[in-house]
């Protein structure tokens, strides 16, 4: 059926009325007054509370309805939207943070891979945090392994390397005869490394800015928001802590300055091997093969080679899959520094491989046999691979309890905001806030469980056992879902942010607390007394959470490596 063209705007004004006649706003304070002139008329009060919840006497006590009066009186639709309102909300509120989440650090092959990162980062601040907190601690470990190593001319270089590396899969040749020759032919290799990767992502203008922007916008909508009783439901103090957590991860990783960019690391892994003397398979000169045979480690690696995907990811939320795989490679290259003592004084005496009275170039260029039996120990002690290293799951408790701390602290300081807005206890408020912290610690668990169950399986590459299979089958099932859950938890804090502007939840469901109240539930239309002492208390809570959380992680930056 085709429409003359004069009756095309005719049309459009017809739906645009009758979409506002089926969603008719309410007006909760016009609805009370006519519930009060209609008790003075019947002198009816059944239905008619006070601001406690309790039936009235005196009508004109009258502050709250019951929920049925409420829905019978008023309906079931929300309160209007108001455009000023929500412009100030949303502009106070949300978009600096949003703009915040510009300044994490990306650095992905693809583009889909940033944005990800990003979703992943706003659908589970307790993964975001747990990702940052286990690359500080990471990072102290390893340091303090290789400070017994000083007397080592490349124990500087390694660490430096190992501390900047874990936001790549970082990986050893499965030929074991090659770890040796870490510490002796590949020295230039490490230095060479250390330089080319020796780049920061840390403080600039924009990201100054952009977290100056939401501090100040925080405390200056704080600052006003006692006063502001106009609206007491619309008003954004719960969303303001909601985001809170979005200042020490932001800050965390400018202090942190992660190498995630893979362009820029690939170029450098490249640039530093066409500068390492090489080492070969047995007997074979290493000059003649190629730059993946002689490698005896490697920054990269393609997707078979991975038990998760989400290892070759370098944005830096992605480091919980790759923490087990570092730590346990990490570990293999300290025990080579330690273990090969004699080795690393013949490397700092500068004593040739083959025993000749001079240095010359011909000795980077043996066989591994040769080198081998220089880096070997004098009692014929191997250097084992271990595969799951020391005081790792430690560090992973450790980790948690700082994020989920973060996470709650911040979030938990919106649940009491939202419980104690009249009318008290859990409404549609609370109960957005609640699922989008359940959710988020829920996508962490999964996530976490998934890089143990994907390193489990690691130890036996070919899935030859039963245990491997169905644990890296179940690897995949959690990853998938987490992901999926995130995704979903992204989106469902912006809506929650955007119904708490919009006045979506101004309806007669949502303001009455019929989650918690049931049969009893009633809505506050008149709010008599400002409860500022349960606001005060989740302001100190979210502000307390943060600022511990950024304080732990500058007590701990000292001991990185330099």
């Amino acid at each position: 059926m085709r429409f003359h063209k004069g009756s095309q705007p005719a049309l459009l004004l017809l739906l645009v009325h009758t979409a506002r006649t089926v969603v008719a706003a309410v007006n909760f304070t016009q609805c009370l007054n006519n519930i009060v002139l209609n008790a003075n008329s019947t002198q009816d009060f059944h239905g008619l509370l006070n601001s406690a919840g309790y039936p009235v006497s005196n009508v004109s006590d009258t502050t709250a309805i019951t929920y049925s009066m409420c829905k019978s009186w008023c309906g079931t639709g929300q309160e209007a939207f108001q455009w000023p309102e929500f412009s100030q909300e949303f502009s106070a509120w949300l978009l600096p943070n949003i703009a915040l989440i510009s300044q994490l650090p990306f650095g992905a092959r693809y583009r889909l891979d940033n944005l990800m990162s990003a979703v992943l980062t706003v659908g589970s601040p307790a993964l975001a945090g747990y990702s940052l907190f286990l690359t500080l601690l990471n990072s102290r470990w390893i340091t303090y392994q290789f400070d017994s190593l000083n007397y080592h001319p490349n124990s500087h270089f390694a660490l430096s390397i190992l501390s900047s590396l874990q936001q790549v899969p970082l990986r050893l040749h499965p030929d074991h005869e090659r770890l040796p020759s870490l510490i002796l032919l590949e020295n230039n290799w490490w230095k060479c490394l250390a330089e080319f990767v020796d780049y920061t992502h840390t403080w600039s203008i924009a990201s100054a800015t952009s977290i100056a922007w939401v501090i100040i916008a925080y405390i200056l909508t704080v600052a006003n928001s006692p006063s502001n009783e106009a609206d007491f439901q619309s008003d954004g103090e719960a969303t303001g802590s909601l985001w809170l957590w979005l200042i020490p991860i932001v800050v965390g990783w400018l202090q942190l300055s992660p190498k995630c960019d893979f362009n820029r690391l690939q170029a450098a892994y490249d640039r530093a091997d066409r500068h390492n003397m090489h080492t070969g398979t047995a007997d074979v000169r290493v000059g003649t093969l190629s730059a993946s045979s002689r490698r005896a480690s490697a920054i990269t690696a393609k997707e078979n080679d991975v038990m998760s995907p989400d290892e070759l990811l370098t944005p830096p939320v992605f480091n919980y899959s790759r923490s087990l795989r570092w730590a346990s490679t990490a570990e293999t290259i300290f025990m080579v520094f330690k273990q090969d003592a004699e080795a690393s004084e013949k490397a700092h005496s500068h004593l040739p491989v083959c025993g000749s009275d001079g240095i010359h170039d011909r000795n980077r260029h043996e066989s591994l046999r040769h080198i081998a039996v220089y880096c070997a120990e004098p009692n014929g002690v191997q250097i084992l691979h271990s595969h799951w290293a020391p005081g790792v799951f430690t560090r992973m408790f450790f980790a948690s309890c700082a994020s989920l701390g973060l996470q709650w602290g911040t979030i938990g300081a919106a649940l009491v905001v939202a419980w104690f807005t009249p009318t008290t206890k859990i409404g549609c408020r609370f109960m957005g806030y609640l699922i989008y912290g359940t959710i988020s610690t829920l996508v962490w668990m999964m996530l976490l469980v998934s890089s143990i169950l994907a390193h489990y399986s690691a130890a036996d590459p070919r899935r030859v056992s039963l245990s491997t299979r169905v644990a890296l089958a179940s690897s995949h099932v959690l990853r998938w879902t987490g992901k999926l859950l995130a995704i979903v938890n992204f989106f469902l804090v912006i809506l929650a942010c955007v119904f708490q502007y919009s006045n979506f939840y101004d309806r007669c469901f949502c303001n009455s607390s019929v989650f918690s109240r049931g049969g009893a539930a009633y809505d506050m239309i008149i709010e008599t007394t400002a409860n500022n002492g349960a606001w005060i208390g989740a302001l100190v809570l979210a502000c307390v959470s943060a600022s511990a959380f950024l304080g732990i992680l500058n007590l701990l930056l000292d001991t990185l490596p330099s």
